[in-house]
């Protein structure tokens, strides 16, 4: 899968979430590998933005592989099993970490 493909897919999972709840929320992700990229997802005013830039006021940054993060967004790697071994790395506020997580899983 491509990057292209994986931002598409993100964005398309965001758009069935219900976000009018949420509060801000900014997270970075940073796809490591041959296809790799950054990108950032942004709730905000019950909205979510996913788009292909880096995100400099974020509260975190969430950075792994866009095989692994493929296998997360599909819902075949547990994003704390992840974290533990040591597949996704975050920089910043876990918790806000946990709220993106529930945002792109299907």
């Amino acid at each position: 899968m491509t990057f292209d493909e994986i931002l598409t897919k993100v964005r398309s999972t965001a758009q069935k979430v219900d976000a009018s709840g949420m509060g801000f929320l900014a997270v970075q992700v940073n796809l490591t590998g041959d296809n790799g990229g950054v990108f950032y997802v942004e709730v905000k005013d019950g909205k979510i933005n996913v788009e292909p830039y880096a995100y400099d006021d974020r509260n975190c940054e969430v950075t792994m592989s866009l095989d692994d993060f493929n296998k997360l967004i599909d819902g075949k790697l547990d994003p704390v099993f992840a974290f533990t071994t040591g597949k996704l790395k975050v920089d910043g506020d876990i918790g806000k970490a946990l709220e993106f997580s529930k945002i792109i899983k299907k």
